[in-house]
């Protein structure tokens, strides 16, 4: 399984992601469809979306008690996306009663990764907020060896701990790594970011990459700045 760039489709509306995805012309890029968009338009930008032809990351980070989410998994199995997530902190049954929900009557499911702190928490506010007095990456590698134990394919991860992931779960063990900015753009609200070109020399497998390339004034060529950057 080669790298591959993510772009995050933020947007409120099916209309502004069609005419986005438009720019594309011959490309269908791997993209990520989070609460926002799912919340407006619901499963039916997921079918078209993978009509058009794209591969779909749905980043809807369940975390609920065991059953539920096991339903839910099946409910998204259907969608036949890509991709999805859940949050690791529900625990390692959460996780494996996940699982058991996304895989279908065939043995097939979409890649199932684990959410372990998001790229906007750094270490004070965990502790402060969270009362998890941890050093984050030590709770980030506790939390990836939980989602291998339950048998998921990665974790969502800092792009700063994909090289710890690796050396504790394997390199088989997917990271998937938001944070990920051009080394001349604005960070935004994320606290622990790294560049497409940095991104790939400690070995994340995905970077899903959002602003630095929807609010580019060319769209298309941030995209292929990050291919080139991360992919080649």
């Amino acid at each position: 399984m080669g790298r591959d760039v993510i772009i995050a489709c933020d947007f409120d509306c099916k209309e502004k992601v069609f005419s986005f995805l438009d720019q594309f012309t011959g490309k269908k890029p791997f993209v990520k469809i989070g609460m926002e968009l799912f919340y407006a338009e619901g499963p039916e930008i997921v079918r078209e979306l993978k009509k058009r032809g794209h591969k779909i990351f749905l980043d809807l980070k369940l975390h609920d008690i065991p059953n539920t989410v096991k339903k839910s998994m099946a409910v998204l199995s259907r969608l036949d996306v890509d991709m999805c997530n859940l949050h690791a902190a529900g625990t390692v049954r959460m996780m494996e009663a996940a699982i058991e929900g996304l895989t279908r009557e065939d043995g097939t499911r979409p890649l199932l990764i684990a959410v372990t702190q998001l790229t906007s928490t750094d270490e004070e506010s965990m502790k402060r907020d969270l009362w998890i007095d941890q050093p984050i990456d030590k709770v980030v590698m506790h939390y990836a060896e939980n989602a291998k134990k339950a048998g998921l394919d990665g974790v969502v991860c800092s792009p700063l701990e994909a090289e710890k992931v690796h050396a504790v779960c394997g390199k088989s063990f997917l990271t998937v790594t938001p944070g990920v900015r051009f080394a001349d753009g604005d960070i935004g609200d994320q606290k622990r970011v790294m560049t497409p070109a940095e991104a790939k020399k400690i070995g994340s497998d995905y970077i899903v990459v959002g602003r630095p390339i929807t609010a580019a004034a060319d769209p298309v060529a941030a995209y292929e700045r990050c291919l080139n950057e991360f992919v080649d």
